[in-house]
């Protein structure tokens, strides 16, 4: 499975790459945006967690990195990274494609991505994916973010993200269906454009087998927590 991931994915590569050299005056363009570097507070100890995108190539054609990195007392406790080909199909919406790997929890996983991103009606950033892993596994991801505009430099987010699984995987202690849900509100103070700290909250929740692993472990399937970080994009 893991070969037949990095093939299909090197094979959409080479596929934007030879399709986007083809026009000359559509310059290549770099961007890196961190979209949450925060301090969440919990017991016994704080989480630090970083999201963050780099994006590389011309108007059409792009070449994404995405990351996901949660921490808890200095130990990391979820790791992802994916490697994707976006391509423009629609004015405000991408369709993605190519290869994820969760370094933790372990064991390693790894998945074949296929997704959309963009701005939905009323102006909400969407990015969805599906997943295709080991062991006929699949996973849904819905992500879905707003921004409510009090003056120009002060805004605020609200984020919902919600996590399907088609089966129960006892080593990653993840149960069928519904899996995951939190939502996150964040106000931030744009300096500049391209810089921001922010305050807020964060709640989330396990269900279903999910729950149910973390409740044998002794850990809450819920919780609130409040949240102070920077977002900053170059």
């Amino acid at each position: 499975m893991n070969k037949k991931i990095r093939l299909l994915f090197l094979s959409f590569f080479v596929f934007s790459f030879n399709l986007s050299a083809k026009v000359s005056d559509d310059p290549i363009i770099t961007k890196l945006i961190i979209d949450q570097l925060e301090i969440r507070n919990a017991e016994p100890d704080n989480q630090f967690v970083l999201e963050a995108e780099l994006w590389i190539g011309k108007d059409l054609n792009k070449f994404w990195i995405k990351t996901e990195i949660e921490q808890v007392g200095g130990n990391t406790e979820e790791a992802e990274l994916q490697l994707l080909y976006s391509r423009a199909i629609a004015p405000f919406w991408d369709f993605q494609v190519g290869f994820r790997r969760d370094f933790k929890p372990k064991p390693t996983r790894d998945w074949f991505a296929i997704g959309f991103k963009g701005l939905a009606p009323y102006y909400f950033e969407v990015d969805t994916a599906l997943f295709f892993g080991e062991n006929n596994q699949t996973a849904l991801r819905l992500e879905a973010e707003y921004e409510m505009l009090f003056t120009q430099k002060l805004i605020l987010s609200p984020e919902v993200e919600a996590t399907f699984y088609s089966k129960a995987d006892t080593e990653t202690e993840v149960g069928s269906g519904l899996s995951n849900l939190s939502f996150g509100l964040r106000l931030r103070y744009e300096i500049k454009r391209e810089f921001a700290p922010y305050i807020g909250v964060y709640w989330s929740k396990k269900y279903g087998g999910t729950a149910d692993f973390a409740r044998a472990v002794g850990e809450k399937i819920s919780d609130t927590q409040f949240v102070i970080g920077i977002r900053a994009w170059f």
